[in-house]
């Protein structure tokens, strides 16, 4: 429901919804609950204002939760939302990931269908060879323009770049798969490893464009990149795997005629952050869209 100003939350029913709310807890992007990117889900978000599902996520401070408000198991179709510590998102790959994993842990492997405020996002779950879940998603219809030079400019001042470390055959640009996210490539792995960057400043620019996170990337091969995410307008330093990121990559890759018809390409993030993730990511046959897999596991009380 959506609370009108009459029946506006207090603090105290703001609480309780918080202790209500059947939070559970997955990381997303690998196999090992201590790797990938944590996130929140919510399975039951029916009763659920924005301000309550807000202070949800905060009180998990992930940097994301995700929110099923509304939906029919015997369909497999879903309302899905996501809030930072911060503020709400339209579109969340990681925690799409692990509600999709955590719905099919409990009605089945199959497809899902998911009403995001950024489109309809599909899903296909199912077990692999050690009986984990895996999830591949397709996301909206991707795009991707170079950046102008305002914009890379000011990233590159607050992250304390300078252009000559860029790989100039890799340019920079302002990618789309759900959210925007401007595309860096490092001309080495040194200079990716090298984040220390100015928080309230990279914020600001970020603010100012519309950019969910800055998508850091240094290409091992034409097949491998890694990559780092620095997340400041969610509250959070740094992402440790970043699907929606990864989604617009692949439509960056596709514009530069870099993305194969066929096979996949492997995106290593994380690591820096102690929190390996592996994230896949390939082209919808004969589309704009861009599938992007990985596993997810539970983690529990003990493991935090």
């Amino acid at each position: 429901m959506t609370s009108s100003a009459a029946e506006t939350p207090t603090p105290a029913t703001t609480a309780a919804a918080v202790a209500d709310a059947g939070i559970l807890r997955y990381t997303a992007f690998t196999s090992d609950p201590d790797g990938g990117n944590p996130a929140g889900v919510v399975l039951d978000a029916t009763r659920l204002d924005e301000q309550q599902m807000l202070a949800i996520a905060a009180e998990v401070g992930y940097s994301e939760t995700a929110f099923i408000t509304a939906g029919d198991e015997q369909q497999r179709r879903f309302t899905l939302r996501y809030f930072s510590p911060l503020a709400e998102v339209a579109f969340c790959g990681h925690a799409t990931v692990a509600a999709s994993v955590a719905l099919a842990e409990r009605i089945g492997p199959g497809t899902l269908l998911f009403d995001t405020p950024a489109g309809e996002i599909t899903v296909a779950t199912g077990t692999d060879g050690q009986g984990a879940v895996r999830a591949t998603l397709t996301s909206v219809p991707t795009r991707s323009r170079p950046a102008q030079d305002a914009e890379v400019d000011a990233t590159l001042s607050a992250l304390g770049w300078n252009r000559s470390e860029l790989d100039a055959e890799l340019p920079p640009h302002v990618a789309f798969g759900g959210n925007e996210h401007l595309v860096l490539a490092a001309g080495s792995s040194a200079r990716l490893a090298d984040l220390d960057y100015d928080f309230e400043a990279l914020a600001g620019v970020m603010r100012q464009y519309g950019w969910t996170t800055v998508h850091l990337v240094w290409r091992e091969s034409a097949d491998r990149f890694h990559a780092r995410d620095p997340f400041p307008v969610g509250g959070v330093v740094e992402d440790p795997a970043t699907g929606a990121a990864a989604a617009a990559f692949g439509g960056y890759l596709r514009t530069l005629g870099l993305l194969p018809a066929a096979g996949v390409v492997a995106i290593r993030q994380g690591e820096d952050m102690g929190r390996p993730s592996d994230l896949l990511i390939e082209a919808e046959p004969g589309g704009a869209r861009i599938r992007v897999t990985g596993h997810a596991v539970r983690i529990t009380d003990s493991q935090g």
